[in-house]
């Protein structure tokens, strides 16, 4: 039996929720920069598939790469680690 390959995990904040089983997530990265060793932060957003449409705006949830699911979708949502006070 073939091991498949693990998956990218991502955690961020749910931006985005009006849609109809979809969330756009921001994901903040830190990185230093290469000549001057400051550190950058870094936002790069993704559109993430929630079957059960659970997550609301602000949100703190893990994504888990997948298959494409449309035009934009390549990451659903796995859980919600913190619901938005």
């Amino acid at each position: 039996m073939e091991q498949r390959p693990l998956r990218k995990e991502r955690i961020g904040i749910v931006t985005g929720s009006k849609m109809n089983k979809s969330v756009v997530v921001s994901v903040v990265s830190r990185e230093k920069h290469p000549k001057y060793g400051k550190f950058i932060k870094k936002t790069k957003t993704f559109m993430a598939h929630d079957e059960q449409n659970t997550c609301g705006m602000g949100d703190t949830v893990k994504i888990m790469e997948t298959r494409p699911l449309s035009k934009l979708k390549r990451w659903r949502m796995v859980e919600v680690i913190e619901k938005a006070k």
